[in-house]
């Protein structure tokens, strides 16, 4: 469990690691299975037709030795009666006396299992060999009698070779004299053979090995390619990381430092010179309190409708900063608020409409769209020199909808073209769509702007109908 619990908390680059080299380890592992086991079979097959080969040689060559004994022993053997017995001793003779190589010589054995030709196992001849069986439990002498008495053929067992007494495979060939009762055969050790296919074996095998350490080194390398690779990308990505890391803290430094110079400036020049004036009235109020002037009831309501102006442009900034409404009543009455202030101050007709969200859209969506809002407002109030706004808020099977239309003069094509990542401005509003998984588009011309900024649906709350459904 705790190895487990190691393998979860892997880091991601790990994670991609490890699931880039096991399809890649089981892949070499199954094409080097494969490779084995097709190897193996043709290696089979390629030495089943070797040894089928090399065997029809070796039996080519004993019928040629059989056929040259039957020369030798036809002249007499078609003379002689079954009972000549002096036929049978010369052919015994006969057949004694013609050896070929280290090992090759002709037997005879009559049907009764004796043996009567052997000349390089003479320690034979003359003894009932009935019964005997080689080590593999072939009885050796009873099958070649049944061979003889069907007419002939091949007979393959284990039988010691003379040249150095040593138990080897061998092949006869044995053939019938029905007259005389006997089967005369001969054959050849093919031990030769077998050491042939083993060394072959062998030698495939090694192939085999060495094709498996092949693809495991490929494999090996891929694995360090791969492993190499990802750390040059991990290296690479965190040093992009590390950039934009950068880049966006001194983004987020600049966007507090522009905010707070924005708060600082409209306290200045609202709040601060109200407050300025407040006093001077109140000054003047006690100045003429002072002389009994009858003017000082004029100047306390004067500096009580300066407190006023003042009250109500602290809301405003408290507004601009977090307008209540947005999280009351949802995204389009505090629009509507928004674009009143707007039309208010810069005398820019807005023309608002929106469909009814039953405030649906969660709280990240409401500050977007919101703060997109705002920032366009701001755009066009400083630089679109537009006369006319349209503004419409609608949802869609896909999620919601903001769109900004103005008259304006337009945008820098050359910023539009680089997806709105021009001022910052521009690129706060891209990254906040972004952050919800959504689309900002920009289309700008000398006849105006048009800004529109779409959410998933996945942001779309469900009905109170149905949640109250669902917690019932």
């Amino acid at each position: 469990m705790r190895q487990l619990r190691n393998l979860i908390s892997l880091s991601y680059g790990q994670k991609v690691f490890f699931l880039a080299t096991i399809p890649l380890v089981f892949a070499a592992a199954a094409i080097a299975l494969v490779v084995n086991y097709q190897t193996r079979q043709l290696i089979e097959d390629e030495l089943q037709v070797l040894e089928a080969e090399l065997l029809s040689a070796k039996q080519a060559e004993i019928l040629n030795y059989l056929s040259l004994a039957r020369t030798a022993i036809v002249s007499v053997y078609g003379r002689a009666l079954p009972d000549d017995e002096a036929a049978k001793l010369r052919v015994t003779q006969i057949l004694s006396s013609m050896i070929y190589g280290r090992d090759g010589y002709f037997f005879v054995y009559d049907y009764d299992g004796n043996n009567l030709v052997s000349p390089r196992q003479t320690d034979r001849i003359g003894r009932n060999w009935l019964g005997l069986a080689d080590k593999n439990g072939v009885p050796v002498v009873d099958k070649l009698i049944g061979i003889a008495r069907q007419g002939g053929g091949y007979h393959r067992y284990q039988w010691r070779k003379p040249s150095t007494g040593e138990t080897a495979e061998m092949v006869s060939y044995v053939v019938g004299l029905q007259d005389w009762q006997w089967a005369i055969g001969t054959g050849i050790f093919i031990d030769d053979v077998t050491k042939n296919l083993a060394a072959t074996r062998n030698q495939t095998e090694a192939r085999v090995r060495a094709t498996s350490l092949q693809i495991m080194a490929i494999t090996i390398t891929a694995l360090t390619l791969v492993f190499l690779s990802g750390m040059v990308l991990n290296v690479r990505e965190r040093r992009l990381a590390d950039v934009k890391l950068k880049k966006l803290t001194q983004r987020i430094f600049g966007t507090q430092e522009e905010e707070r110079y924005r708060v600082a400036r409209e306290l200045h020049d609202g709040i601060s010179q109200i407050l300025v004036g407040v006093r001077y009235v109140l000054e003047l109020a006690i100045r003429r309190h002072a002389k009994g002037d009858p003017r000082t009831e004029d100047s306390i309501a004067k500096a009580r409708d300066d407190l006023n102006g003042a009250i109500t442009e602290v809301r405003r900034i408290s507004r601009d900063l977090r307008p209540g409404v947005l999280d009351d009543l949802g995204l389009g009455p505090a629009l509507r608020t928004l674009t009143d202030d707007f039309s208010k101050r810069t005398g820019i007709e807005v023309d608002f409409s929106t469909v009814v969200f039953s405030n649906r859209l969660d709280t990240e969506s409401k500050t977007a769209l919101y703060r997109i809002a705002q920032e366009a407002l701001t755009n066009i109030e400083r630089h679109a020199q537009a006369t006319f706004v349209t503004m419409k808020v609608f949802g869609s099977r896909k999620g919601g909808t903001l769109r900004i239309q103005d008259n304006g003069i337009g945008m820098a094509y050359p910023q539009v073209a680089r997806n709105a990542s021009g001022g910052l401005g521009l690129r706060n509003m891209q990254e906040r769509v972004e952050n919800l998984d959504g689309t900002l588009s920009i289309t700008s011309s000398k006849s105006g702007t048009t800004i529109e900024a779409r959410v998933p649906l996945k942001h779309m709350l469900k009905p109170r109908e149905e949640l109250s459904k669902e917690t019932a």
